[in-house]
């Protein structure tokens, strides 16, 4: 597979977990979560391009083109549940696959969103992709995150900042195509003192479904979720139960 990445086969699985990282991110977000996991739940990950073992390939030109792609590599798993979950970008990337997985009569059992607005919310234009790289780094640093100490040294970004300015781009011209509510349920998951999303907005998603719709709030900021991996994942499987 060239972008779908098994965390931890599990071949008994009756769940299969596909997991979309935030913009910068990597399958990497999520290498903790198999030890959370149960064995009826298969988890994997996204591997965008431009990074990771994917680092000189080609950056997609629109969320659309990652999502078909994505889409077809799908395929092959569909004989079991399949659940997406997705943080920031990876939130708006996980949306438009269960669009897109519905429209072709394969959705998934339940959509997780994290960290993110409602996608037919107006949203943050600022054009962080183009700012110099005291401004990128600002911003990211505001944002949060466990990787950021290893940006301060200057070999390090000139990898790592294409990439992530690429990912910024792609949700920068990101724009929401009305259509029909979502027949999959969303469960939201967000921190309470979160920059970029506040509870209030995410409670906005529940627009996006006509089936069942959840909102949790959990202690932390845009990346709550690495010290809380376990509270979410815990989320998870509750809901999946």
């Amino acid at each position: 597979m060239t972008w779908l990445r098994p965390l931890k086969p599990r071949p008994r699985a009756t769940t299969r977990l596909i997991c979309f990282a935030h913009a910068g991110g990597s399958v990497t977000a999520y290498r903790d979560w198999p030890a959370l996991l149960p064995g009826t739940v298969e988890p994997y990950g996204v591997q965008l391009p431009g990074r990771a073992d994917r680092f000189g390939d080609p950056i997609p030109a629109n969320i659309h083109e990652i999502v078909a792609s994505v889409v077809e590599e799908i395929q092959p798993l569909l004989d079991r549940d399949i659940v997406l979950f997705g943080h920031s970008m990876g939130a708006v990337i996980a949306y438009e696959t269960t669009r897109a997985l519905e429209a072709r009569g394969d959705g998934p059992v339940r959509l997780f969103v994290s960290g993110s607005a409602a996608p037919h919310e107006p949203r943050r234009r600022k054009a962080i992709s183009s700012y110099d790289d005291e401004a990128f780094l600002a911003e990211l640093t505001e944002l949060g995150g466990t990787e950021l100490e290893i940006l301060s040294h200057q070999a390090i970004r000139e990898i790592v900042f294409p990439y992530i300015r690429a990912d910024f781009r792609l949700l920068e011209e990101y724009r929401h195509v009305p259509g029909p509510a979502l027949r999959t349920p969303i469960s939201v998951i967000v921190g309470d003192t979160d920059p970029v999303v506040t509870p209030l907005q995410a409670k906005e998603w529940q627009a996006r479904t006509e089936s069942g719709f959840s909102l949790t709030i959990l202690p932390g900021g845009h990346f709550y979720l690495q010290p809380q991996r376990a509270a979410v994942v815990a989320e998870i499987l509750r809901r999946l139960s």
